[in-house]
């Protein structure tokens, strides 16, 4: 296919009239002909634009077809028409039409006029759809690429633009640099909020790391082989692009004003409905536009509205209705429009807050009021109730991941995350009687404030009669048991409680109710999504850890044999989403047991959870199935935890001076099983991996030592030690490894 336009035009125009009749090929490589014939270099492109208007909708049919209802009775099916424009070169002699703007002749540049930049544009892109192969041939062409950027400067090109170039770098192998667009700075800041809105579409595939398909990708040893390699390359495109973005006088501050925006400030019916013909037109939104209809009908219907919108189909003419009936657009299509819009410009935000330039970032958004604003569409906007005409995308329900109400909450959780993980802004999303709870909290418990609530700026936080994390804890307790929003909502209020503990922190959270309603979702509805359930876990163990309060609270709902029986099922059934609790009760157990204090004592006598992890058989359980389940080659950001929570056990064993004990029962369990060696041998691999991973990474031992409240020089002294050579030592793993068994050596980066 794309054999080149020359191909066809060795040919005289008898013969294709000719062999048109036998082939019906609708006149399209006749066309061609005639298209290259008037598109000279001295064209006034009258004619040629006119030839335009005649292919179109030979392709544009079939485009149609392809993305509508129909699709289901043409998968099969082949798309002739396209098929033989692309045959005769009718895809390379657009290129090289769109692209005469950059030809001068005598030091003036050609110029070509909208009206046929659009018509090629269609063409291309019903092409695009259509004929297999086309966008990747087109996605090969840098220089062409970068030149459709031009084009967005048009808003009668925009639209049409910004959708081929979305299909494009959606195939393209490598990322394109933003910083090769001619004069992006001025082409951004010349977008209005609607053309920055749909621009997100693009920037969202050139800010984010690209995704090679692999799955050893996601193993730290191929993570730490990219970021060695990484280092001696430089910066990625990704980094690069988000570097070129935040350079932009004014960007992320509009960015934030599009996310914050209330539907009632949104674009006017008038120019809305202006936007929605260009979509109308336009056949990657068809879907969506469908479905708009369908909503603006039955509301129209519903309310009695004088508005009427024509069928999917309808001839362009009567593709709006006249200004006479324009007087009532409806309310749900208006909350549709901008939830697709808040959809990608949250997720050009959340990028950049998880980018090298995190802190800028951060600052900037905390400025412009990004929190508080959406505290403000909360009920309204991002959590509103599903009306019975939501929009639905074709072949999906209401509860599908890829509805936008759906996506548009995703998406908001993920932002929620980034923005409270590990820094001191996450303060920003109480109000200012909530944060005078905090500091109410630290007095009654005599102990200092945070000082990061101390430092917060009150003219940035949430207003109304609830900030933002509270309002999430309350639709949080309310979501139905199999929702899949229950995932990211622990997440956002996990990443509220990471890095060092604040009791403080804990208690706001469990006056909320939040313990109570986590150990339902455990144990009373017996949750069995396993993401769902490591993320409740997750943060159960953040909210525990090192509250004696909240030890209490768990006894007193975990008040049956019974449930605690539940309870542990649930935590056995998978170490690996649940050992970041049994890593934070066991560094609970080790404090209080060094506490002396009448409430600690109590909790220590009474609670089921901290008698069950005290016994020594079951650390000893839970130390060899953690490190049973892990090996250097499989190791993932989710599953290196397993071997982080096996060192806390052996260095609160250290403390102790019972660390040879474990490690000579270990060897006892071994045996057990009839594999002398096999654990001990994986676990001498996995420490050795991890002094390569973790002695060169700052922020994971920060969150090591924040999180366990063991120094890491304490954490680096242990692995030396239970890595020592000396067969002599009692607490080298070495000393009970059998020689015939030993297997330490082994180059694992190699494998």
């Amino acid at each position: 296919m794309g054999s080149g336009r020359l191909g066809g035009l060795q040919f005289t125009e008898t013969f294709l009239t000719e062999r048109d009749k036998l082939s019906k090929w609708s006149g399209i490589p006749q066309l061609l002909l005639k298209l290259h014939a008037t598109s000279h270099l001295h064209s006034d492109f009258i004619e040629c634009q006119n030839i335009l208007k005649e292919i179109s909708p030979l392709l544009s049919m079939e485009a149609m077809a392809f993305v509508t209802e129909d699709r289901k009775l043409t998968q099969e099916a082949t798309y002739p028409n396209t098929y033989i424009f692309d045959l005769f070169g009718g895809v390379d002699l657009l290129v090289e039409i769109l692209m005469r703007p950059t030809i001068s002749i005598r030091g003036q540049k050609l110029k070509i006029s909208d009206e046929m930049s659009k018509d090629c544009l269609s063409i291309l892109y019903n092409t695009c759809v259509c004929t297999e192969g086309v966008t990747k041939r087109l996605a090969e062409k840098n220089d062409f690429v970068i030149f459709l950027f031009t084009l967005m400067t048009s808003k009668k090109t925009f639209l049409q633009t910004a959708t081929l170039i979305e299909d494009i770098l959606g195939v393209k192998k490598e990322m394109i640099r933003l910083d090769e667009v001619p004069n992006l700075s001025s082409l951004v800041s010349n977008f209005d909020q609607q053309q920055l809105a749909n621009f997100c579409r693009i920037l969202a595939v050139t800010i984010s790391e690209m995704d090679t398909g692999n799955d050893d990708k996601h193993t730290l040893l191929a993570k730490n082989a990219q970021q060695k390699k990484s280092l001696s390359l430089g910066p990625s495109a990704a980094e690069i692009n988000q570097a070129a973005l935040l350079s932009i006088p004014g960007f992320v501050e509009r960015l934030c004003k599009l996310a914050t925006r209330k539907v009632s400030e949104s674009t006017g019916t008038a120019s809305f409905l202006q936007e929605l013909e260009e979509w109308y037109t336009w056949l990657d939104n068809a879907l969506v536009l469908d479905a708009l209809m369908r909503v603006a009908s039955e509301e129209s219907e519903h309310n009695q509205a004088s508005t009427v919108f024509p069928p999917l189909g309808a001839s362009e003419e009567s593709a709006l209705p006249h200004a006479s009936a324009r007087t009532q657009l409806p309310q749900s299509m208006k909350i549709m429009h901008e939830i697709m819009y808040k959809l990608e410009v949250l997720y050009v935000l959340c990028v950049l807050l998880m980018g090298r330039q995190r802190n800028q970032v951060h600052r900037m958004i905390a400025e412009f009021k990004l929190i508080p604003g959406l505290n403000n569409l909360f009920d309204k906007l991002i959590w509103r109730k599903h009306s019975a005409s939501a929009l639905v995308l074709h072949g999906h329900n209401q509860n599908c991941d890829c509805s936008p109400d759906i996506t548009l909450k995703i998406q908001f959780l993920r932002l929620l995350q980034s923005f409270s993980d590990h820094h001191e802004n996450k303060y920003l999303l109480l109000n200012n009687q909530e944060l005078n709870e905090l500091s109410a909290i630290s007095l009654k418990a005599n102990i200092p404030e945070v000082e990061a609530v101390l430092n917060t700026d009150r003219s940035l936080v949430c207003d109304g009669k609830r900030g933002l994390l509270t309002r999430l804890l309350q639709v949080m307790k309310k979501e139905p048991a199999e929702s899949s929003f229950r995932f990211w909502q622990a997440r956002a209020v996990e990443s509220f409680l990471r890095g060092t503990t604040s009791y403080a922190d804990q208690m706001f959270l469990l006056k909320r109710g939040l313990l109570e309603h986590i150990l339902y979702c455990i144990v009373d509805s017996e949750c069995k999504s396993r993401d769902v359930l490591q993320s409740y876990f997750d943060l159960l163990g953040e909210l525990m850890k090192f509250n004696v309060d909240a030890f209490k609270r768990f006894n007193k709902y975990i008040n049956t044999d019974a449930k605690f029986q539940v309870f542990l099922k649930q935590i056995n059934s998978s170490l690996v989403d649940s050992n970041m609790l049994v890593r934070c009760v066991t560094l609970s157990l080790d404090r209080f047991e060094n506490q002396v204090d009448m409430k600690v004592a109590e909790v220590l006598s009474e609670c089921r959870l901290l008698a069950y992890i005290s016994q020594v058989p079951t650390q000893m359980s839970f130390l060899f199935r953690l490190i049973n389940i892990i090996h250097v080659q499989t190791l993932t950001q989710e599953n290196v935890s397993c071997l982080n929570t096996s060192l806390v056990i052996l260095m609160l064993a250290r403390r102790k001076e019972r660390l040879p004990l474990y490690l000579r029962l270990l060897q006892r369990m071994e045996h057990s099983k009839k594999y002398p060696g096999f654990l001990l041998n994986n676990f001498h691999n996995l420490l050795r991996f991890w002094q390569q991973h973790y002695l060169h990474k700052d922020k994971d031992s920060t969150c090591l030592e924040n999180s366990s409240c063991i120094s890491f020089s304490y954490w680096k002294e242990t692995v030396s030690i239970l890595l020592n050579p000396d067969r002599q030592s009692p607490s080298a793993l070495v000393s009970y490894i059998e020689e015939p068994y030993m297997d330490i050596d082994r180059d694992f980066t190699e494998e």
